[in-house]
């Protein structure tokens, strides 16, 4: 390293000391530091790790956390990014942060998909894993097309890369790449021809813009696609869910490739996350039972589906953050055939998109026949979700914009269980409050 990235990475080391230390955090402030000291400090750990980026819409944080687990397996130290700060910043304070590697080591990153070409200027991944790409954060990406081609400027400069992408995402299967391509997908049933309703996106042929037909849909847009008209079709999968088990809110049974597999973890989209970090696996050397040993392990992962216990209640903590995403977590919890309390925080801060229309994308119409006994509203957008609810037929509800009275609402709901659904920096927020008190170990910055 030189001597200005060594400076650079003692301030950033010493920034993460203090503010862990007296306040808890330090999950971007400490990489910030860093790269105005040396814009260049990324290329400082080229030569000291393998690289593999996770990025897309959804499932970057639950993917990662999965890959790092299987990946333990074979490797004894796999550096990743575990609180979800996956910008420049938040990624440079996982590299000065860690322990310094006595031979190369393996980085697996969520890299957010504006800045995949910001760390790719500066180390060359051995692969990219691809979940998905749905409309979200408008203001910050735009439409879909236009968030691929984000991914792809830092893709370009990595053209020996493997790409482990979702096969059942068609976007991932409109551009000719230099790239070896791993895709991964369902095959668990099928039919001769269907379509998917009218207001789903992206649905129109990517070569000819006629509407696609699938002979299986997972949900939204994903699923074995084919165009009747031009031909354009699914590429073969090379690694795929070939059966589904039973699925409940806290766990999920599935085959992959004939071979039974568990996660502690709810919803069909959380199966795709499991699939791309198999097929990441498989390609890094890790057998199957290593990867079945590490699926049934039941950590948690932060704000993404994590159960906690406040004063006899147990309280279901998720990330929304798009309609997609939302509509597959609703669907999600009403497999749920116990009675429970909802609740629903939104802010709409940059990292959460300023943007509070995909709401209404939401089908919370839903929840108003599942006899669900109590519902909540708060966060700094209270109004605006509150209005959604009513107007999904949902007439009596209690509201919280400060979140400082959340918990002390929660725990006089009439139910024992509580699914409480988040953005980004509300469940940050929330999980402050909750470390303050006592009911976790640590809250996030």
């Amino acid at each position: 390293m030189s001597v200005k990235s060594t400076l650079a990475e003692a301030a950033g080391r010493s920034s993460y000391w203090f503010l862990h230390t007296f306040f808890k955090g330090g999950s971007s402030l400490p990489g910030k530091i860093t790269l105005k000291l040396d814009p260049n400090i990324l290329q400082a750990f080229s030569k000291k790790y393998d690289l593999v980026i996770i990025t897309g819409t959804n499932g970057k944080t639950l993917t990662t956390a999965l890959s790092v687990r299987v990946l333990k397996e074979k490797y004894p130290q796999v550096l990743t990014n575990p609180t979800g700060s996956n910008m420049a910043q938040g990624i440079v304070t996982t590299f000065i942060t860690a322990p310094r590697p006595k031979k190369k080591g393996l980085a697996v990153l969520e890299v957010d998909e504006a800045n995949v070409v910001k760390v790719c200027k500066y180390i060359t991944p051995v692969a990219f894993v691809m979940t998905n790409l749905f409309r979200d954060q408008m203001d910050r990406y735009g439409e879909i097309y236009t968030t691929y081609d984000k991914i792809l400027a830092g893709v370009k400069l990595a053209p020996q890369a493997t790409i482990i992408a979702n096969g059942d995402e068609q976007i991932f299967n409109t551009k000719d790449l230099p790239n070896p391509v791993i895709y991964y997908g369902f095959n668990h049933n099928h039919v001769a021809d269907s379509q998917a309703p009218a207001n789903t996106d992206g649905l129109l042929c990517p070569k000819c813009q006629h509407i696609l037909h699938y002979h299986l849909r997972t949900y939204a847009n994903l699923g074995d696609y084919f165009c009747p008209h031009c031909g354009f079709k699914r590429p073969e999968l090379t690694y795929a869910v070939t059966k589904l088990g039973q699925l409940t809110p806290t766990s999920s049974t599935f085959e992959l490739d004939g071979q039974e597999y568990k996660i502690g973890i709810g919803g069909l989209y959380n199966i795709y996350n499991a699939l791309a970090a198999y097929a990441l696996g498989r390609f890094l050397g890790v057998d199957q039972a290593q990867i079945k040993r590490a699926f049934e392990s039941d950590e948690r992962v932060f704000g993404r589906q994590e159960v906690i216990k406040v004063d006899g209640k147990e309280v279901t903590l998720i990330l929304v953050k798009n309609p997609v995403g939302l509509n597959q977590v609703l669907d999600m919890i009403l497999t749920d055939p116990a009675p429970f309390s909802f609740g629903f925080l939104l802010n709409a801060n940059y990292a959460d998109g300023i943007d509070t229309s995909w709401i209404w994308d939401g089908n919370f119409e839903q929840l108003k026949d599942h006899q669900i006994p109590y519902f909540m509203t708060g966060g700094e957008r209270y109004k605006d979700i509150t209005t959604r609810l009513k107007m999904a037929g949902i007439e009596e509800l209690t509201t919280k914009p400060d979140l400082s009275d959340v918990l002390e609402e929660i725990k006089r709901m009439p139910t024992e269980h509580v699914y409480l659904l988040a953005t980004y920096t509300a469940v940050l927020q929330l999980r402050k409050q909750l470390a303050e008190k006592g009911y976790i170990k640590g809250g996030m910055d």
